[in-house]
């Protein structure tokens, strides 16, 4: 987890709450600063430590880089408010999000984009495919979801669970990329590596024919990643090196 300000939680606001809320607002800054923003749109949502069914989203209208820990709505999995808030939520993200958060009791963070490279490969016949590094640590992971419109509707949820299944990180087709994790930091390393995969596909297809990893080199990879992962869990390192940069530009997210 990044180091984050021990400042003192607003007026009925729990300590972990207010940790949740810095931490999150760090990560939109994050996605920003890495081109993961789309004007108003898109979202990363993360449960309410210690309150069953809560979970906190970026209010609707904000860009990502206005994001901040006190302007997060803390809404529960039925889309009503928690807490004062004079912000709205964008329907599309409560639906699809609501319903990972209810069903998924590991889906602690879930983070949805309409990256350029993440729209391009969902939208190719075949999807993410193992011809560079990232994309080989990804393969035989990656669900995929069928293009049913914007998730504004509720009977799209059961499906989106259904074509997650087991795995964390899924393209929707046409649409974008999702990824859930068991924190922050998880989320984020999780995106981070499936948007190099789609970049350097993307890359790789403009100049000619790739070369496939073949599938023992595949399982040799995947067995030994873990050895090259930096101390603290999944993401940990690299989260937490992403914190100090945007906080040395802009540090207002912890307001």
């Amino acid at each position: 987890m990044a180091t984050l300000s021990q400042d003192r939680p607003q007026t009925g606001m729990s300590t972990a709450e207010q940790a949740a809320r810095q931490e999150l607002a760090a990560c939109y800054r994050v996605f920003d600063h890495l081109g993961w923003s789309e004007s108003i749109y898109n979202h990363i949502t993360l449960k309410v430590p210690g309150e069953e069914g809560a979970f906190l989203i970026n209010p609707f209208g904000l860009h990502f880089s206005e994001v901040t820990a006190s302007s997060l709505v803390k809404i529960d999995i039925d889309g009503n408010k928690l807490s004062e808030s004079p912000h709205g939520v964008n329907r599309a993200g409560f639906v699809q999000h609501s319903m990972f958060h209810r069903h998924l009791s590991d889906a602690h963070c879930i983070a949805h984009t309409h990256t350029t490279a993440g729209m391009a490969v969902a939208s190719l016949e075949g999807g993410l495919r193992p011809i560079n590094f990232y994309a080989a640590g990804f393969a035989g992971q990656v669900a995929y979801h069928d293009f049913e419109g914007v998730t504004v509707r509720d009977e799209e949820g059961p499906r989106l669970v259904a074509s997650l299944g087991q795995r964390r990180q899924m393209l929707l087709r046409n649409h974008g990329i999702l990824v859930m994790g068991r924190t922050v930091a998880e989320t984020f390393l999780r995106h981070w590596l499936l948007q190099r995969a789609c970049e350097v596909q993307l890359a790789t297809l403009s100049m000619g024919q790739p070369i496939e990893v073949p599938a023992e080199v595949i399982a040799v990879h995947q067995r030994d990643l873990h050895m090259a992962q930096a101390p603290g869990g999944p993401g940990a390192a690299d989260f937490a090196a992403m914190v100090r940069r945007i906080d040395r530009i802009d540090p207002s997210w912890r307001d």
